[in-house]
């Protein structure tokens, strides 16, 4: 009997140490939205990166953006994907959450967001915004904020004009209906939207933005990152190398692919998305910058220290 426990513990052992890495590791839940910026999660999801890092991330749908750090906070998530103006807004109300990593950043050359008016309102200019109805998909999120840049460079006060938040899924029902003279949206559901006749493309507004900004910052709480240090560099590995994949040309339809199992839109719409540029690591700049747009907006009480916030 005793030799039997004694094998019995054995085979235990032996069954331990072969266990792929991720099952000593915990769990990670990462929130995201519906836009393509996730892409590098995806990607590391489905090509077997973060598997072969020795970690197991599970994608969870937030339909709205500002919902992402409450959900980190609260342990529903263990990260998420939070535009910068929605991260540095939780910072700046107490929470103490570090940026991980990034998603898609900014580029002249991507038309995959704008202003999108509905048809029949007229509207071809930031002050034929005034007094109207506009959905955000998250009051402070990332296309709230730059929006509202691109609406005080045209010397439009933000504040005369109704936002309202509703998710991207939402935004060709509500035009539809005439619950909203226009929303501010992004690729894949703009095209959708376009394609329809429901609306039309008014500004390619984000087009002004400068190079190279973190349009999505991946994050996590400070202390669940400082207990799982190992975990998260493998994260930040798998999003470098998913990146990289994502940077090849030849994989252009796979990540398509991976994109569509998240987003759940047809191949043939997503075919036609503009996909943002990886930006996998963030640096001090790219954050000051965010936080220097939110500022002029008074939209921070405070003033981080970004050196303070990346994990790197």
């Amino acid at each position: 009997m005793k030799r039997r426990i004694v094998l019995s513990g054995f085979a235990a052992a032996s069954a331990a140490s072969i266990l792929p890495a991720w099952s000593q590791t915990p769990k990670i839940v990462f929130g995201y939205t519906a836009v393509s910026d996730f892409a590098s999660v995806f990607v590391a999801r489905e090509e077997g990166i973060f598997a072969r890092h020795g970690i197991d991330v599970e994608p969870k749908f937030i339909p709205l953006n500002p919902s992402i750090p409450a959900a980190i906070q609260s342990d529903s998530l263990q990260m998420g994907g939070p535009t910068p103006s929605v991260y540095l807004q939780a910072v700046d109300g107490g929470l103490d959450h570090v940026v991980v990593g990034g998603g898609g950043m900014t580029s002249s050359r991507m038309t995959g967001a704008g202003f999108v008016a509905r048809s029949g309102t007229g509207i071809h200019s930031a002050h034929g915004c005034v007094g109207r109805k506009i959905g955000v998909p998250g009051l402070g999120a990332y296309l709230h904020v730059t929006f509202r840049a691109w609406l005080m460079s045209a010397r439009v006060n933000p504040d005369e004009v109704n936002f309202v938040e509703a998710s991207f899924p939402q935004h060709g029902d509500l035009l539809r209906s005439g619950s909203l003279d226009g929303v501010v949206t992004a690729d894949p559901f703009m095209g959708r939207i376009v394609d329809s006749g429901i609306g039309y493309v008014a500004a390619y507004y984000t087009t002004f933005l400068p190079e190279g900004n973190p349009t999505i910052l991946y994050t996590a709480r400070r202390d669940w990152a400082n207990r799982n240090k190992d975990a998260v560099k493998a994260f930040q590995e798998s999003i470098v190398e998913a990146a990289a994949f994502m940077n090849h040309q030849k994989n252009n339809a796979k990540v398509r692919e991976d994109i569509g199992k998240y987003i759940k839109l047809p191949p043939d719409v997503l075919a036609k998305a503009q996909i943002s540029p990886p930006a996998p690591l963030i640096n001090e700049k790219q954050l000051t910058y965010w936080v220097e747009v939110m500022k002029a907006q008074k939209m921070l009480k405070t003033t981080p220290q970004v050196a303070q916030l990346i994990v790197k």
